[in-house]
């Protein structure tokens, strides 16, 4: 993002070794473009405002969907964006996912409809889902 003009990028993430990897990525760019922060989205201070929210393999993951988008809608600029990908059952993928995260790992994994993904957006004003092989590809504005 910061690559093709953002002004800054923040990034929020409960691991560090995620978060590691993005500072390693980031060290071209000057510090004050760039914020790291620890933590949890829902209960953790995020300064400002933003044109552009990215969510791209995060509600793979996510157990309270609706309140991670109530969040999202709170930080987005008027006329801004939140651009967002969701999986969804496939016979091809849906049963190794399910094996690997769920029965090895014990991490719960969500799929999505595109009927789940228009009411989970309800509250922004345009809403264009792109579906693909093994998901949605999500542009909500406010």
């Amino acid at each position: 993002m910061l690559e093709h003009g953002a002004s800054r990028y923040v990034d929020i993430d409960l691991s560090d070794s995620m978060l590691e990897l993005a500072k390693n990525r980031l060290t071209r760019f000057e510090d004050e473009q760039v914020t790291l922060i620890q933590g949890d989205f829902l209960r953790e201070a995020i300064p400002g405002s933003y044109d552009v929210i990215l969510a791209l393999g995060y509600f793979d993951y996510i157990e309270n969907a609706p309140a991670h988008v109530r969040r999202m809608r709170e930080l987005v600029a008027p006329g801004g964006s939140v651009v967002a990908s969701f999986p969804r059952w496939t016979w091809s993928k849906g049963p190794i996912r399910k094996l690997r995260y769920e029965v090895i790992n014990n991490c719960p994994i969500f799929d999505y409809t595109r009927d789940g993904l228009m009411q989970l957006f309800a509250d922004f004003s345009n809403v264009e889902i792109r579906p693909g092989k093994s998901g949605f590809l999500l542009r909500a504005s406010a």
